[in-house]
């Protein structure tokens, strides 16, 4: 699974609980998004959730 390069979000695994209180598996994925970003070494391709792009923490190339 895809996990962001800057704050580390990745998929959450809980259950879904339904009225009559039954339980199964679900996984929650982040929005992660394969970006091409500017380093200092020059521009890089990685992963960033959309919060992290939203924010500002990254500059795209």
């Amino acid at each position: 699974m895809a996990r962001c390069a800057i704050c580390e979000k990745a998929a959450h695994f809980g259950n879904n609980v339904s009225h009559s209180h039954r339980r199964t598996n679900h996984i929650w994925k982040a929005n992660v998004k394969s970006v091409r970003v500017k380093t200092e070494s020059g521009v890089h391709k990685m992963y960033v959730c959309t919060s992290c792009l939203r924010s500002g923490r990254v500059e795209r190339a």
